[in-house]
């Protein structure tokens, strides 16, 4: 018999594996000061692109005001308990009702934590005769709601609409056999790749399959649509999702989540999501913060707007240069080049130490062997003089990811002889 834990010295993980070359620099970075499009990374200023805060508004003095004080007044404590059993108050109900007429659905329930969240929504939704239909890139917390589920799991290529309905057949064929229903989860925009979830394509085979639709939009709320509402509300099919799902974790710069739906299907989920049920409530100045970072949302438009036009600059002045930035259709733009994972770390290393510019690098199994992709989170904060540092840095890596200069420093990352990146 071996020690269960063996194993963790075998093989750390398909990330775990570049620990000792990544930690404290590729991987767990610290930057300091205040949240925004400039930070300091090593003592240094940099230009940030990793930071999910779309509208700007975590440093917004209403914001901080209304932050402050409500920790002030409750602590962050404050209600103490599970919702169901000591923690409710009446900011919780009126936060709930503000984002269900905002996103446009009967009702909403505040959720501590997205990543559990949304487990447990697909986890409540699903017995085990039920069947789920779902994209293959959708997000590892629906990965880990999906893992849980015990009965017919099909999952279809990523926006492939065609295979979606090779997958529906078989999901309706056991569904019928088990007399079940079946259950569609996607997102509205992939965190990755920012491209929007095929929303509209899929809604048009609802009636034909009877299934309903769970829609993750962490990245498209508050940044999608006309008012905001999010991918659903963009591609006109916001009433067509059953269950409407996102974090405070990205426009509205904080943390918690909320799903939104009917008030049927939100009264269930408020006596069966188990992460929800058996956790404390979400603290009451998380619950304030939101009320104030929403009425922003709804009354500062030209916020989305500003967002927007950087938004066109980066990914047009990428496009315009050559670069690859896939089919994205929101903020997230990402920057496809080809290397090994050490390449991309001796370009990322060149961009920090001597571009000044900090992005998030996303390697192999995540993305597919050989592939580097550099992942950018313009804001609404970001300024032109940021973008175009930018577009210049990235043309300038990319002559020396091409001339094998990257290739070299490769080789020494590999080693840990590049110093500082080692501590």
């Amino acid at each position: 018999m071996q020690d269960i834990f063996d194993k963790f010295k075998e093989f750390r993980g398909p990330l775990g594996q570049y620990q000792e070359v990544a930690h404290g620099y590729f991987s767990f970075p610290k930057l300091e000061g205040d949240l925004g499009p400039r930070m300091k990374f090593r003592g240094k200023e940099c230009i940030i692109w990793s930071i999910n805060s779309y509208l700007g508004i975590t440093n917004h003095p209403e914001v901080r005001k209304a932050d402050a004080e409500a920790a002030a007044d409750y602590g962050m404590a404050y209600p103490m308990g599970a919702r169901i059993m000591s923690g409710e108050t009446d900011a919780h109900i009126q936060l709930e009702k503000e984002l269900a007429e905002f996103t446009h659905k009967e009702g909403a329930l505040l959720l501590n934590f997205g990543y559990q969240g949304i487990m447990s929504i697909v986890d409540a939704c699903l017995s085990r005769h039920d069947v789920v239909v779902y994209d293959r890139d959708d997000h590892a917390c629906i990965m880990d709601g999906i893992r849980m589920h015990q009965g017919p799991k099909y999952a279809f290529k990523h926006n492939d609409i065609d295979h979606f309905l090779v997958r529906m057949e078989q999901a309706k064929k056991e569904a019928e056999k088990r007399n079940s229903g079946i259950l569609v989860v996607t997102e509205g925009v992939f965190g990755m790749r920012g491209e929007q979830g095929i929303l509209k394509e899929i809604c048009e085979y609802k009636e034909k399959y009877g299934f309903r639709l769970v829609v993750d939009d962490a990245h498209g709320f508050g940044t999608l649509g006309a008012t905001g509402a999010g991918a659903g509300e963009a591609q006109g099919v916001q009433d067509q999702i059953d269950v409407y799902f996102s974090t405070f974790a990205k426009a509205m710069s904080g943390f918690g989540a909320f799903v939104s739906a009917d008030k049927e299907i939100i009264e269930y989920f408020r006596y069966n999501l188990r992460s929800q049920v058996f956790a404390k409530s979400l603290c009451m100045p998380m619950v304030k913060g939101a009320l104030t970072r929403l009425r922003l949302l709804r009354e500062m438009p030209e916020l989305r707007e500003k967002l927007w036009d950087n938004v066109h600059m980066l990914q047009n002045g990428l496009r315009e240069a050559g670069f690859d930035i896939g089919n994205t259709g929101a903020c997230v733009t990402p920057v496809y080049m080809h290397g090994t994972p050490y390449e991309a770390g001796a370009l990322i290393y060149d961009m920090r130490e001597n571009y000044n510019i900090f992005c998030s690098i996303v390697l192999p199994p995540v993305i597919p062997k050989g592939t580097i992709l550099l992942r950018l989170i313009p804001t609404a904060e970001h300024t032109k003089e940021d973008i175009q540092t930018t577009l210049d840095a990235f043309k300038a890596v990319r002559s020396k990811l091409e001339d094998g200069t990257y290739h070299k420093m490769g080789e020494m990352i590999a080693q840990g002889a590049i110093e500082g990146i080692i501590q």
